[in-house]
């Protein structure tokens, strides 16, 4: 047709005998090809690293006891063991088992914590104490214990009066037939200014008495804790106006001598 003539493909090259259809950048797609896929096993594998690590950032922390004698034991989180054919195996331990809960030495320490916090404190650092103190605290003591702040305004007479207070706890006891209630012997010193800018020193031996409640372990409480009932009571006390102010928590075993 229009005078053309077949071609006889024995004539032609060998490489063109293979196929009639060819493409002059057939390389470059067949490297595009495993580029897609390549890239499309990278964004697989990004994914499913990205939701292990979601995965992992949303389990509850593993929490550890270390006993007297050095054992330790998970209280509570997810730990990997070794089984006994060597295979790992995740063993969830529940932070709400009887075993699980803290025990008196982790009691002292919060009661400990406590104390130091609500009682040590200087017109500079009042409001970091106390707030350390109330996020110890169980929600309807913080409430109560925040009412009465803000009626009696004890940052602002702490301020006013420049107070400063400090504590040297004595001994921290269990009460008997409590749960997890402590008796705490302490020695008070408070120091304050009064009016006329004389500087006045109360020294006091208190008794307090601390009632913990145990909510169950978190990220943010790991031991479970809570302040629920706090009272003082003053069991001796003298007040000193003298002009030489001294300490008595502070150590004097070494005294200079002229």
């Amino acid at each position: 047709m229009f005078g053309s003539s077949k071609k006889d493909r024995s004539k032609l090259p060998e490489r063109q005998q293979l196929t009639k259809y060819y493409e002059m950048d057939g390389a470059l797609r067949a490297y595009a090809n495993r580029t897609a896929v390549l890239g499309m096993i990278c964004g697989v594998l990004a994914v499913g690293a990205l939701s292990l690590f979601a995965y992992v950032r949303l389990q509850p922390p593993v929490v550890i006891r270390v006993d007297n004698s050095g054992e330790a034991t998970v209280v509570g989180g997810d730990t990997v063991r070794v089984g006994a054919n060597g295979l790992l195996g995740l063993i969830r331990v529940s932070a709400s088992a009887p075993e699980n809960s803290p025990g008196e030495v982790e009691g002292r320490a919060i009661t400990r914590r406590f104390l130091t916090n609500y009682l040590t404190y200087t017109p500079a650092n009042v409001e970091r104490q106390y707030a350390e103190a109330l996020n110890m605290m169980t929600l309807n003591f913080r409430q109560l214990t925040m009412n009465k702040f803000r009626e009696e305004d004890i940052l602002g007479k702490v301020k006013t009066d420049a107070i400063t207070s400090s504590i040297k706890i004595r001994s921290i006891e269990p009460a008997q037939g409590m749960p997890w209630t402590f008796q705490v012997f302490a020695a008070k010193e408070v120091h304050r200014l009064n009016q006329q800018r004389i500087e006045y020193t109360e020294k006091m031996v208190c008794r307090y008495q601390v009632r913990l409640v145990y909510t169950g372990r978190s990220a943010l409480n790991p031991t479970g804790l809570y302040v629920g009932e706090f009272w003082e009571q003053q069991m001796v006390g003298e007040k000193d106006i003298d002009l030489d102010q001294k300490s008595g928590l502070l150590d004097r075993s070494s005294e200079v001598t002229r």
